[in-house]
Parts: structure tokens; C-alpha cells; sequence
């Protein structure tokens, strides 16, 4: 049997930390890492008081370092064969929805599966945004070479995945994740703050992929093979 677990990358997500780690440890037998990001809320305290849960690794920043490095820094702390990547500030979260991302990947039928969960501001069939979703699972082996692109990415990470997969004709499947909520930036701060955080995201995700051109070019080869 192949051995799993759970990454969990987490800034300042006091309010919905706990039951996503407590989900995740009732599935992920083998081990659920979470990797506090230098938050500066109340997130450290919570995750305290679950430290004791058999199968909880956790990893703690004392400043922010980017979602990159907390996921490489996740990558490179577990053992395991099949990682799952999932987010800090999902409600409603569901063992079902673990199962989904994980048994394309433990049955051989894709090398990476992403997880859009259908309570979002836009429609996941027409969502132009689905690939740069958080939930995702996938072979620690596929991943590995990634690492140390990865801690400087920051936002970007997501693009970089998805650029070297596509690079390397990697499968890539999508599920739907039915009945989980993922809020958006407007839903957890101003309107305005919100803009600045997109407006921060989109120039790391522009940045990635202008580093990474290389990859662009041989993933456009491989769709025109």
C-alpha cells in the first residue's frame, strides 16, 4: 500500500484551521503536515492545542515566507508516496472529497488531480481560474525535482506545478468537489485590501511563468505532438 498525506500550508486562517486539520487526520492515517506560514492571528495557539492528534506534524515559520516555500518545505518533511494538497480556509470539508483527489492518482489513471470545489464565485465549468486551485494530489517522485524552484514562487507555485506537468505530458485530471466552500479574497477582507492581494498574486503568477518560459515552450510542443 501506498503511504499519503496531507500538506496543509496555512497564513493567518484562525477561524477554519482547526476542523480542516481534524478532517484530514480522520482520513490521512499516515500523517497530516501543517506548515504555519508565520502567522500573526491566533493560528499558532489553535493548532497548539491539536498537536497531540497521533498522526500531526507541525512545522512553524516565525515570519511568512510565501506559499512556495511552506509547500516545499511540506514536500520535503514526508515520507510519503501520494502527497494532497489542501487549503487552510475550506468549510464544509469531507472525507469524500479526499477520496476523489486521491484514487485517479493511487490507480494509475493520472499523475496529478485538481479538486475545484463548487461553492466559488464562478461556475467551475467556466472558471478560467480552475487550475490554480489549492486542492490537488499527486506523486511525491513527479514533484520532488520542483522543489527548489518552488520556495522562491511564492503565488506563483500553482503555475509552476501546472507548467512543469504540462511540460513533462504529465496526466492532469479535474474533479469537482461537491458542497465545499473556498471564500474568496472579498469574502475575508475589504474590497479594496482584496484588490492589492489579487493585484500582488497576479504580478508573482506573471513572474513565474516569465521564468519559467522554458517550460511554456516544451508544454506547447508536447499539445502540438
Amino acid at each position: 500500500m501506498k503511504k499519503i498525506s496531507a500538506i496543509i500550508c496555512v497564513y493567518n486562517e484562525a477561524d477554519t484551521i482547526k476542523d480542516v486539520v481534524i478532517t484530514a487526520s480522520d482520513y490521512f492515517f499516515d500523517e497530516v503536515i501543517v506548515v504555519n506560514d508565520g502567522s500573526t492571528d491566533k493560528t499558532d495557539s489553535i493548532l497548539k492545542e491539536i498537536k497531540d492528534l497521533h498522526n500531526f506534524k507541525y512545522i512553524v515559520f516565525p515570519e511568512n515566507k510565501g506559499k512556495g516555500f511552506a509547500m516545499a518545505t511540506g514536500i520535503e518533511n514526508t515520507s510519503s508516496e501520494i502527497i494532497v494538497f489542501i487549503d487552510a480556509d475550506l468549510s464544509n470539508l469531507k472525507e469524500d472529497h479526499f477520496h476523489q483527489l486521491i484514487t485517479p492518482v493511487f490507480n494509475q489513471k493520472a499523475d496529478m488531480v485538481l479538486g475545484q470545489p463548487t461553492e466559488t464565485l464562478i461556475n467551475y465549468s467556466i472558471n478560467p481560474f480552475k487550475s490554480f486551485t489549492g486542492q490537488r494530489a499527486l506523486l511525491k517522485k513527479d514533484v520532488l525535482p520542483l522543489v527548489d524552484k518552488m520556495r522562491h514562487s511564492r503565488f506563483g507555485v500553482e503555475t509552476l506545478i501546472n507548467l512543469y506537468y504540462q511540460s513533462e505530458g504529465k496526466t492532469v485530471k479535474y474533479v469537482m468537489l461537491s458542497g465545499l466552500i473556498h471564500p474568496t479574497k472579498f469574502d475575508k477582507t475589504s474590497t479594496s485590501q482584496a484588490m492589492k492581494e489579487f493585484a500582488k498574486e497576479g504580478h508573482q503568477i506573471a513572474l513565474t511563468a516569465f521564468k519559467n518560459f522554458d517550460l511554456i515552450t516544451k508544454a506547447i510542443r508536447n499539445s502540438i505532438k
